[in-house]
């Protein structure tokens, strides 16, 4: 199993080697540009790249383990191969992330928020879906990850997976894979990227996968819905003043 947060270069844009996003057969994400962001954090020793979702002039929704405090938190936005860091005024997690989920098999909503510093300009703003979506429900994941696990830390190109929700079903979680079978999915530097429903509405983030043969990549891509948490989201916006 394999948070899906990526280490990368001693400086937080280095941005230099060659590769894509999403392991197994993706497709290019540039159609979801406009939306997709980067999250970068030093925590620590160690600084990582994560993948957002702008659903506010100034809010990106992500994964909680994906954030630091807000002065050790970037917000990077990839235009015409160029990556724009923006300074972060603050950060969120929800009440219900626990960071020990993982390893002791423990329910955790690991959803967090962030604010910008500034409007991130020609950004589209994506809506939450009111619902969570059904068995086999068409599902896009759009992300800066890597496209293989032992792989180099991403350029920033943008890749989307075409994924299917799968069993278990449940309030909380949405759990994701590829219907065909070819170990499409999620990996490094994928967590906190939005799984979009058809109508390109927000159903949850990712925070996990899992792969093939003790794998951490490409079988299985699962995050806290959304739609359960638009309470706690609207709370936050209303405190910061969004």
């Amino acid at each position: 199993m394999s948070r899906a947060a990526l280490i990368l270069f001693p400086v937080f844009c280095a941005l230099a080697s060659p590769a894509g996003a999403v392991v197994g057969p993706a497709r290019d994400g540039a159609a979801y540009a406009d939306r997709v962001v980067m999250v970068l954090a030093r925590q620590g020793a160690r600084q990582s790249v994560c993948s957002g979702v702008v659903i506010g002039p100034r809010l990106v929704l992500t994964a909680a383990h994906c954030l630091a405090d807000p002065a050790d938190t970037l917000v990077a936005v990839r235009t015409g191969g160029q990556t724009a860091p923006i300074p972060v005024t603050a950060t969120a997690r929800h009440p219900g992330y626990d960071r020990h989920a993982t390893e002791l098999r423990r329910v955790s909503v690991d959803f967090g928020l962030v604010e910008t510093s500034r409007p991130l300009e020609g950004l589209r703003v994506s809506e939450i879906a009111d619902a969570a979506p059904g068995l086999g429900a068409a599902v896009t994941l759009a992300g800066f990850g890597v496209t293989g696990e032992t792989g180099s830390p991403s350029d920033g190109r943008l890749r989307a997976a075409d994924l299917a929700v799968v069993a278990p079903l449940s309030k909380v979680t949405l759990w994701a894979n590829d219907p065909a079978g070819t170990g499409l999915g999620g990996c490094h530097g994928d967590s906190g990227a939005p799984l979009f429903d058809a109508q390109s509405r927000v159903v949850a983030v990712v925070a996990w996968t899992n792969g093939i043969g003790g794998r951490g990549c490409g079988a299985v891509t699962q995050g806290p819905l959304a739609a359960p948490a638009r309470g706690w989201i609207d709370a936050v916006r209303a405190r910061w003043g969004l």
